[in-house]
């Protein structure tokens, strides 16, 4: 008995040794994977349990949109609950692009559905972010005017975390401007995980270029960060393409068919039928070489993406492709479709001159000089900032290929194109400090391949054109049918009429996108 007893006894303490081994083990791998403060699972729920809703309400919410009705979600309101169950202190939604990021999009969006709820997590595959505004912020808003309390919180203080690249945080912001259109405030600020390939968006923002290897410990920094970083502004910009109707255009994402639209003609007629576009960029819009080679990368990795699977191989292929399309060695050859502004403003030019009047309503034109006609031509309006005064020549050097405005400090992966100004230069120049609200673009040029090079590595700065608070610009073809042009990543060729102009016109959205600092 007593054999019996003591072998009990030891199989007990075994068991229990057994049971301490491998809840110690379970604590250190979860310190090991980088979640020190977080010493058992029980610790790491509470610690994110401020994080997720009450289960009623993200139901409903979820319901609401998968039947697409803001009414879809009524029947968790009208069921029994306690008054006991706690309001969320600092609810999040995460909207993830699980291609994104390669392996790691889906681990992480698992990851992220573990630590706050399934019902908070959304797959853009799934749940398009128009979606999640019209019908799941609706049925909190229906709720909250109800008098459901929780509800009425949850939507004052809910904050929308998205992982993805530039694009899906692009994507995201285009539909929360919906909020201010129709006046339902607050607009929920977003803070971003970086997944994509440039990250310019993110690093403006301080969210880094890109998510860290170690990215479990990342997670549970950034949804701290969400939550308590400071909120901040972002000027966006809209942008509408007037072209002569019959013309065929394969627009980007960013760009929408839509109807007529008030767009000032510069100069020539106006043909009967219009075809217009119009989107949203908070970057940059580009037109030139850098649009045609970005054009050409698109082009190939649609049609080979098995060579394009990550941030490393596009950045390789992409600089590959710059060196074929002859960005570089356009001094040395004799292609003129080579040369940047040989789509836009033709070749054999002497002098191309921008001409400005520091004034409230400011025309910047580019002008082809010389003998011949022009094979196009370009005409850039801008308004910009500024006393008025004389009309003031801005030569442009015959060598720029490409014309960029330029919203953020931070273009094709972190560089700033336009540079740390000193005051004096600004002084001469009548720029001021550049800021992501300040409501001015920054426009300037890139030459050949070589300074744009340079450019990108911060030896030198771009070469500097204007400071605007609007852009509008005029193109007319003539032995050259199409032009390239860029927004935002998304590249596309214009096709151009020697007839009629087509016009690109790019004015500051009204409001301003509410924007998480993770700095």
């Amino acid at each position: 008995m007593d054999k019996d007893t003591d072998k009990t006894t030891s199989a007990g303490s075994s068991l229990t040794s057994r049971t301490g081994s491998r809840s110690t083990f379970r604590e250190t791998s979860t310190i090991g994977c980088g979640f020190s403060s977080f010493t058992s699972f029980r610790t790491e729920k509470q610690d994110v349990a401020r994080l997720a809703m009450p289960q009623y309400l993200r139901l409903a919410m979820l319901d609401s949109i998968r039947k697409q009705d803001v009414d879809g979600g009524d029947q968790h309101f009208q069921m029994p609950r306690s008054d006991d169950d706690p309001c969320c202190e600092t609810p999040v939604v995460v909207l993830i692009n699980p291609k994104s990021g390669g392996r790691h999009g889906p681990v992480l969006k698992e990851r992220l559905q573990h630590l706050i709820s399934e019902e908070q997590v959304f797959d853009l595959h799934d749940v398009n972010p128009h979606e999640f505004v019209r019908y799941g912020l609706a049925c909190l808003e229906k709720w909250a005017e109800n008098g459901d309390s929780c509800a009425k919180e949850t939507r004052m203080n809910i904050r929308v975390i998205v992982a993805g690249g530039d694009g899906t945080v692009g994507w995201v912001l285009g539909c929360l401007g919906e909020l201010h259109k129709k006046g339902r405030f607050p607009v929920p600020p977003v803070a971003i995980i970086p997944l994509g390939t440039g990250n310019d968006l993110s690093r403006s923002f301080g969210w880094g270029g890109s998510f860290p290897f170690s990215w479990k410990s990342a997670i549970k920094r950034t949804l701290q960060r969400a939550t308590t970083g400071p909120i901040c502004h972002l000027d966006s910009w809209h942008v509408v393409v007037q072209m002569p109707g019959g013309e065929v255009v394969d627009p980007p994402h960013s760009l929408k068919a839509t109807e007529e639209c008030g767009v000032d003609q510069i100069e020539g007629h106006v043909p009967h039928k219009l075809n217009f576009y119009e989107g949203v960029f908070y970057n940059y819009f580009s037109i030139g070489m850098d649009a045609q080679v970005a054009f050409g990368f698109h082009r190939f990795r649609n049609e080979k993406p098995f060579l394009a699977q990550g941030p490393i191989s596009n950045k390789i292929i992409y600089s590959g492709y710059t060196c074929t399309q002859g960005w570089f060695l356009t001094p040395c050859i004799s292609d003129p479709t080579l040369r940047l502004c040989s789509q836009s403003l033709g070749d054999g030019a002497e002098a191309q001159n921008i001409e400005c009047l520091k004034c409230n309503s400011t025309w910047l034109r580019f002008e082809s000089s010389g003998e011949g006609v022009a094979k196009a031509s370009l005409v850039l309006r801008a308004m910009l900032k500024g006393h008025c005064s004389e009309w003031e020549p801005i030569t442009v050097p015959e060598s720029v290929r490409a014309i960029v405005a330029l919203n953020l400090p931070s273009y094709g992966s972190g560089r700033n194109p336009w540079g740390n100004l000193k005051p004096e230069y600004l002084e001469k120049r009548g720029f001021v400090e550049t800021h992501v609200d300040d409501g001015l673009l920054e426009i300037f040029g890139l030459k050949q391949g070589w300074h744009a090079s340079f450019v990108m590595v911060e030896l030198i700065s771009a070469k500097h054109i204007a400071q605007a608070a609007s852009i509008q610009i005029e193109l007319r073809g003539g032995e050259w049918k199409e032009a390239f042009f860029q927004m935002d990543g998304e590249p596309w060729k214009q096709p151009m009429s020697s007839d009629y102009s087509t016009i690109v016109e790019i004015k500051r959205v009204p409001f301003q996108s509410v924007m998480i600092s993770g700095e």
